[in-house]
């Protein structure tokens, strides 16, 4: 053998013990790897990602999986059944509602019973009418367009949404001044779905040419705790009932304030308690992260607080509120007050903002003799 023979064999023979020993390796480590994704599955009592434990999606894909709402998904039965056997588009949606009631998810829900693609959009996103053109442009037959926020479509956008709704076509104006044409696009059968919080800012014309404008409700007790279970149950929370029904009674009537509540006591949970939720754990939760039991949080507390011990309960307006809990009149207005009315705490009334007897009961603060005799309708 000559020595250029015999140096390849030896470069051979390495190149095959480091192959060896690089697949020996490599072997150990998933093993390791697999004994370590045994071991989580073992401890979770479901299968999870080695890279980290992946939480599934909490959007319910069917409206048999949808909880609540129990009127408007008996009118999209009927329209998406009667849809389907004509093998037509549904008609376009409105849905209006606060927000975290599940909006977006009933969108999603209407294109997959209609086993069709859900193209996802936003007003603010669409400022120009050839974005709006290149999204319809592209739609396939049958697909839904998801437009959230739709009141805050610009005027010319909404303008061009109009033929597009009854005709399924678009008319683009091509060029300026004299030389200016216009010319028209067919487009595909579609079905739009606006989600709106503030139904009163969309125009007439806009609305009308909705097939049906459902208004989401609040959920009740019994709707949230299902939610609640269901969402411990995806994640893999251990909840009870009573624990479950804890939470979903603080949530406001609201399916994604219920979820966040969840996680929230999940890891009070897991830090401070042996890892399972019930009734008291999900409270001393709550309590840890100052939600209390009307489900108000700090900030909502301090515009009582406000009210009742800076300004007497009232009348105040809605500036000096504001100020005085450093927050912006929109947020006030829009984020506070709804649910402390809706709870009987707070009242508008032309001079201003008027503290309830309930506000005062509680904070645990007693009404002071004046403020009840000159508004004595509200302490009754």
């Amino acid at each position: 053998m000559t020595r250029k023979e015999t140096l390849s064999a030896a470069q051979a023979g390495r190149s095959a013990e480091l192959t060896g020993a690089e697949e020996s390796g490599s072997r150990a480590r998933k093993e390791e790897v697999a004994e370590a994704a045994d071991e989580v599955e073992l401890l979770s009592g479901s299968p999870q990602s080695v890279d980290g434990i992946s939480e599934a999606s909490l959007r319910p894909r069917s409206l048999d999986g949808f909880v609540g709402q129990t009127e408007l998904k008996s009118h999209l039965e009927v329209m998406l059944g009667a849809a389907c056997q004509r093998q037509e588009p549904v008609d376009h949606l409105l849905l209006a509602g606060p927000p975290g009631l599940g909006k977006t998810t009933m969108a999603h829900i209407v294109a997959n019973e209609l086993k069709v693609e859900c193209q996802v959009t936003s007003g603010p996103a669409l400022e120009r009418t050839g974005d709006l053109a290149a999204m319809l442009t592209k739609l396939s037959e049958g697909a839904v367009l998801f437009i959230d926020e739709i009141h805050r479509l610009p005027r010319p956008v909404e303008e061009v949404l109009y033929p597009a709704m009854e005709d399924f076509r678009i008319d683009i104006v091509l060029g300026k001044g004299p030389a200016a044409r216009s010319i028209s696009l067919e487009l595909a059968p579609f079905t739009l779905v606006g989600a709106t919080t503030r139904t009163g800012l969309i125009t007439g014309p806009l609305r009308d040419r909705f097939g049906l404008v459902a208004r989401f409700d609040l959920y009740n007790h019994e709707d949230l705790t299902q939610i609640v279970k269901r969402t411990a149950g995806i994640l893999g929370v251990p909840v009870t009932a009573n624990g479950a029904t804890e939470i979903a009674r603080r949530a406001r009537g609201t399916p994604r304030i219920a979820n966040r509540l969840l996680r929230q006591v999940r890891d009070f949970a897991e830090m401070h308690r042996e890892g399972y939720i019930n009734a008291q754990v999900a409270a001393d939760g709550l309590a840890f992260f100052s939600v209390d039991d009307l489900g108000l949080d700090r900030p909502s507390r301090a515009v009582l607080e406000a009210l009742c011990a800076k300004f007497r309960g009232g009348p105040v307006g809605r500036s000096t509120l504001a100020i005085a809990v450093s927050e912006p009149v929109e947020t006030l207005e829009d984020v506070y007050e709804p649910f402390l009315i809706q709870q009987g705490l707070l009242i508008r009334t032309p001079r201003g903002r008027v503290a309830t007897k309930a506000s005062w009961v509680h904070l645990g603060l007693e009404p002071p003799a004046d403020v009840s005799n000159q508004h004595p309708e509200l302490f009754r």
